[in-house]
């Protein structure tokens, strides 16, 4: 997003939208903003906090709303009693159309008070922006589905589609209790839809009040971390051998460092380059349209490599992210492991992957494991014009000039598990922030206010667009 920001700020076609000021709150503005704030201002983070609690605070308001209890349902297993979501149901009037789904993780990353500016986990207010853990990720979407929902029910609407929402928890840590991967395991039928919205979409703007894109995330790489092993007998440091295992791992690491992975487009990134390199007239712009053309446009392809994202949206990349020898200063390695992480292009197995590492490798001595292989592969969701239609015409309306462009994260997202279970999931336009981030995942997170309320009256106009 943020490399994508800086493709089209040269362009005049991207710079279209002022963003204007913000005015007094409506007061349907001021019921979300109570529901958003209860839920920032609740600790999610893991360990100390509860995800369990943040999902019953919204049970209470969808309850008060008019929901039943059979059309909620909290949940959690005895292990992690702190790690609940919760699923809500706005039944559909259709026998035929499948039901749409709303998907938010409501857990944050840890934020330590001593290293913020303000309290993490008190919503602040300055300088036209909110501050705290989680207004941007992704308590301001998990915000906008409660309300959206509530809002519907209040006013007795009878959607064709049924809507439905999972609140869960487990997103931002791995190998953590993840509510997504546990409903898509055990209650597929709680989350069965012919399709869900998510995070992972988004705008950007230039930093200086123009915004300049909005963006739809289609598909994502597959994350996948490779335990590499080299062992050795060791011995005393005073009788060196050329047999060691730390040598060994440093040149197995460097042919991986050396090596590129083949270029690939597909649907996602070719519409992506195509129309964000049109946007841009420049060499860069032009290398972008170059390689759509012809992925073997080696002159294209180095220019587009001097960008990490967009060096990592064309291939596969692997890359070292940890490492540990050795057991003495005075002794010879008898154990060097290391991590390498892998963002796999869709439609290649970790199997596979494995195999091209250890050919580049070339030592049968390294052993190469998964770190994880319980994780369904991600499946890249059709570029779907009933789906896509509706969120360019609704941007047009909401953020007008302003391109809307497919894109593949180069990251991850609870997509993984809803897409692996047969649920095509989209991340969606909406909140905005600037070149520089939300600062998710980092100090002082925030959002624009005018971000928050423009987004919330898209996406409620989008859901029901979509269940119609």
């Amino acid at each position: 997003m943020v490399a994508l920001a800086a493709a089209l700020a040269a362009s005049p076609v991207a710079a279209q939208m002022k963003i204007e000021p913000m005015g007094p709150l409506r007061p349907d503005q001021s019921r979300f903003f109570e529901l958003y704030k209860e839920m920032v201002e609740t600790d999610t983070s893991l360990p100390n906090g509860s995800c369990t609690k943040a999902a019953e605070q919204v049970a209470t308001r969808l309850k008060a709303a008019g929901f039943s209890d059979d059309q909620l349902t909290l949940f959690s297993v005895p292990e992690h009693p702190n790690d609940g979501g919760l699923v809500a149901v706005l039944p559909g009037t259709s026998k035929t159309l499948k039901p749409m789904l709303l998907l938010a993780h409501i857990d944050v990353v840890a934020a330590k008070r001593s290293d913020w500016e303000r309290d993490p986990f008190t919503l602040i207010e300055e300088d036209g922006y909110y501050y705290a853990r989680g207004t941007a990720d992704d308590k301001f979407q998990a915000a906008v589905w409660s309300d959206a929902l509530i809002r519907l029910k209040e006013a007795g609407a009878k959607p064709k589609r049924t809507i439905k929402m999972a609140l869960t928890c487990g997103e931002e840590t791995d190998n953590a209790f993840n509510g997504a991967e546990w409903l898509a395991k055990e209650r597929r039928d709680l989350i069965d839809a012919a399709f869900a919205l998510n995070e992972g979409g988004g705008g950007r703007t230039d930093g200086k009040g123009t915004l300049l894109v909005q963006t739809i995330q289609v598909g994502e790489k597959v994350y996948q971390d490779y335990k590499l092993v080299a062992t050795n007998p060791g011995g005393h440091s005073s009788r060196p051998v050329p047999d060691n295992a730390i040598y060994d791992m440093s040149r197995a690491l460097e042919r991986i460092s050396r090596h590129e992975f083949p270029v690939e487009l597909n649907d996602t990134t070719r519409a992506f380059f195509a129309k964000a390199g049109a946007a841009r007239p420049d060499d860069l712009g032009r290398a972008m349209v170059a390689i759509v053309k012809n992925p073997g446009d080696t002159a294209a392809l180095a220019v587009l490599d001097t960008d990490p994202t967009f060096h990592s949206m064309l291939r596969t990349t692997c890359v070292a992210t940890l490492i540990d020898g050795g057991h003495a200063l005075n002794a010879l390695p008898q154990r060097v492991e290391a991590n390498v992480n892998c963002r796999i292009f869709p439609g290649h197995s970790r199997d596979e992957i494995r195999a091209e590492l250890a050919r580049v490798i070339g030592n049968d001595a390294i052993k190469i494991t998964y770190g994880r292989d319980d994780k369904p592969v991600a499946k890249a969701p059709p570029l779907d014009p009933a789906l896509i239609g509706p969120m360019e015409k609704l941007s047009a309306k909401y953020y007008p000039g302003v391109p809307v462009i497919p894109t593949m994260s180069t990251g991850a997202t609870d997509a993984v598990y809803t897409g692996g279970a047969g649920i095509p999931t989209y991340g969606v336009p909406g909140l905005w922030s600037g070149p520089e981030g939300s600062g998710a995942h980092g100090l002082n997170e925030r959002v624009e206010v005018r971000s928050v309320y423009t987004g919330r009256d898209y996406l409620f106009d989008l859901i029901k667009a979509l269940a119609q």
